[in-house]
């Protein structure tokens, strides 16, 4: 008989996937075989297809099952991206429910692990007497305030979007703008919102949470969860495990990419202890050509040494930060969109490179002494096991949330002020900068979380303890 089976469902686009990868990788070394299972037909990319290759070369017990390919539905020009992205992905519980009964022909599925967004395949695993849990790749105090939306949703009426100036209490987080809630829950009049309630309202109903973060990183919200205060009248929630920091492993990267990245870290080390900061925005963070420059004043002069990753500029002014997903082809010319003379005047203490730098290793870097980060929680776990001190300039998603944690609780970052129009002056870029790079305070605290997170993943961590308990569960 074949080894004991787990099934994972991640939401499409290369994060999520590498994510569900690497928690497979974790749940292999425990003697399960894993399926992944990837529909075809909204942010499918090459990349995509090399690195799963690299996966099944390396890890024999992980394989991929693709779905056939379904056309993005034609939807109205007024619904947002994500509830495009949901509705794609409710059009493959079909897909879901046969993968799952031929896979259970031949073995046993002890679990069916699924993203938040893949909730409309919950039932179809739970019709089959499979245990459902989820893998919830944001930290704690967005698992309270997700877990807590939909009391919010009875308490009002309105949008968040049009609740400006009022400010919502959410056990196990700071108070929150309610114009800062994550996008996708902004706008009532958005079929979005109405999906993210769904998937909030069944996050107590899975057997299990599975959470990247660690109880240590954010007490707050984990003793919240714990305690029951984010679901009121639930009978009995879910089971959770913090079983992070989980980080992608650094991979090598072919061709061009290959030879950008050992550009970028041998600049990186050739720089003096603690002397450069690392500016960048995630794969989604574009900016306008005009708020590029107030970067570039602001870097310029800080005086301090840089390595900033810039993507292609958005469009027009006034177009979303975050907005645009950047691609390694995306072409534009540096020059023209840095003020005058930028890269000249900066060549012997900055590295400006296009699209991408291998963020994982440049942190671990002994030359980075800052990280001037978009909040997303990848990028916020990387930079506290690299230890190094950020500054924190959130763009979408619950990326405000973030923000909220790094400066409030855990003390690692310092918090950059935005305008009206959402425009960060030159001025603040340079202060913030300065502040994260001198602050002794910030660092000693980066260094004190950076070994807490090596514990709670060392042998008898609470993380790797909690990892142990999820798989005694399943055997």
């Amino acid at each position: 008989m074949e080894k004991d089976r787990i099934v994972m469902f991640p939401a499409p686009g290369i994060g999520h996937i590498v994510a569900m990868v690497e928690l497979a990788k974790l749940i292999q070394t425990h003697r399960f075989s894993i399926t992944i299972l990837l529909t075809t037909g909204l942010l499918d990319h090459p990349t995509i297809e090399a690195y799963l290759r690299r996966i099944t070369a390396a890890h024999p017990s992980i394989s991929f099952l693709r779905f056939p390919h379904i056309p993005l539905a034609a939807a109205p020009t007024t619904v947002s991206r994500a509830a495009r992205a949901f509705a794609f992905i409710k059009a493959n519980a079909s897909n879901v429910a046969t993968s799952l009964s031929q896979i259970s022909k031949t073995t046993t599925v002890k679990a069916f692990v699924i993203d938040l967004f893949c909730t409309s395949a919950m039932e179809s695993a739970l019709s089959m007497g499979i245990p459902v849990y989820y893998f919830f790749t944001s930290g704690a105090a967005v698992l309270a305030l997700f877990l807590y939306f939909p009391k919010l949703h009875e308490e009002r009426s309105e949008s968040f979007k049009d609740m400006v100036g009022v400010e919502l209490r959410v056990p196990g987080n700071a108070p929150l703008k309610a114009v800062n809630m994550p996008e996708p829950v902004l706008d009532r009049d958005d079929p979005a919102y109405w999906d993210m309630l769904y998937f909030c309202a069944h996050l107590p109903k899975a057997r299990g949470i599975i959470v990247n973060s660690f109880p240590e990183l954010e007490p707050m919200a984990v003793n919240a969860v714990a305690e029951g205060t984010c679901i009121p009248n639930a009978e009995r929630g879910s089971d959770i495990y913090y079983i992070g920091p989980l980080i992608a492993e650094p991979h090598q990267s072919e061709g061009t990419a290959g030879a950008k990245s050992k550009e970028c870290l041998r600049w990186v080390d050739e720089q003096p202890k603690r002397s450069v900061v690392y500016v960048c925005f995630g794969s989604r963070g574009s900016f306008s050509v005009s708020q590029l420059r107030e970067i570039a004043t602001g870097l310029e002069r800080s005086g301090h040494r840089f390595l900033w990753v810039v993507k292609k500029p958005l469009e027009e002014e006034g177009a979303k930060q975050g907005e645009e997903l950047a691609k390694p082809g995306d072409e534009f010319d540096l020059a023209s969109v840095l003020p005058n003379g930028f890269l000249e005047r900066t060549k012997d203490r900055g590295m400006v490179v296009k699209a991408w730098a291998p963020q994982v290793e440049v942190l671990s870097r002994e030359s980075v002494g800052g990280f001037v980060s978009h909040c997303g929680w990848n990028s916020v776990l990387e930079g506290v096991v690299a230890g190094v001190p950020m500054v924190a300039w959130p763009l979408y998603a619950e990326q405000h949330v973030n923000r909220e944690v790094m400066v409030g609780e855990m003390k690692v970052a310092v918090a950059l002020n935005q305008r009206e129009d959402g425009l960060v002056s030159g001025e603040e870029v340079e202060k913030r900068v300065r502040e994260v790079m001198e602050s002794k305070e910030i660092r000693e605290t980066s260094l004190k979380l950076k070994h807490m997170a090596l514990a709670a993943v060392s042998d008898f961590g609470s993380s790797t303890t909690a990892l142990a308990n999820l798989v005694h569960s399943w055997t």
